[in-house]
């Protein structure tokens, strides 16, 4: 279990995050949901020491991650921005730099049989050795889950990782993940704006309100009174074929 323990954070003297705290299992894909600017992105940089929490801790077992060093943390969390520098690299060698923390003096052949292994299993084995910058932004955003889930983390990172992508690559981009993280058994927590596709590849919902945790829990806690008190909008939370859906006005 990863335990993520008052983390609070300020620009200066504008409080961004205040006190967050919850819980992820092994297994667990969460959404974590709420209006721009209400903290995500920057909960989400202040768990892999991107940015620095004013106070907190992030505990894996017993094991504070914000107390060890970058090589270390990397080990344990791995994380895929929403936006991605697109540089003259083939998608192996992309992949590749996420063996960076386990890289002692060369490049060995378990690191190589295991950027093959996870090419293959995100669906780009043809492109291996194409460069990055000729592939579209879902093949791009495959990339960079692959390059992500070669670093071997117990809690995995995504911001907006669908934003820029069409439904077809949205889904298959989400139902890789979910896929993924059930096979390891590790934790995803993913910033995400669309309620449905949410609903769909999660088990876990944070709302994040003003820097705070305003609901967590299952799908329990996607109402249309949470809707409105988080986004100040009108919704109908529906069941179809046995899904649940958020339909906005």
């Amino acid at each position: 279990m990863i335990r993520i323990k008052h983390i609070s954070f300020s620009y200066g003297q504008r409080e961004i995050l205040k006190d967050i705290s919850f819980d992820v299992q092994p297994g667990e894909c969460v959404g974590v949901l709420g209006n721009n600017g209400a903290g995500k992105s920057t909960l989400i940089t202040c768990l892999n020491k991107i940015r620095t929490p004013k106070t907190g801790a992030v505990y894996f077992g017993n094991q504070d991650i914000l107390k060890m060093g970058r090589l270390e943390t990397a080990r344990h969390i791995s994380y895929v921005a929403q936006k991605n520098e697109i540089s003259q690299m083939t998608v192996f060698d992309t992949v590749l730099l996420g063996r960076k923390p386990y890289i002692k003096w060369a490049v060995s052949q378990e690191d190589i049989d295991l950027c093959d292994k996870v090419i293959r299993q995100v669906g780009l084995a043809e492109y291996k050795l194409r460069y990055i910058n000729e592939l579209s932004g879902g093949e791009l955003q495959k990339v960079m889950l692959a390059r992500a889930f070669v670093q071997e983390p117990k809690l995995l990172l995504l911001d907006e990782p669908t934003s820029n992508l069409d439904p077809k690559n949205q889904y298959e981009m989400l139902a890789m993940v979910q896929h993924m993280v059930r096979q390891r058994h590790i934790s995803a927590l993913i910033v995400i704006h669309d309620l449905s596709l949410a609903l769909r590849y999660c088990n876990k919902f944070l709302f994040i309100r003003e820097g705070e945790v305003f609901r967590y829990g299952d799908a329990s806690v996607i109402t249309k009174e949470i809707i409105s008190a988080v986004y100040g909008i009108d919704s109908t939370v529906a069941e179809i074929d046995g899904r649940k859906i958020v339909v906005i006005g």
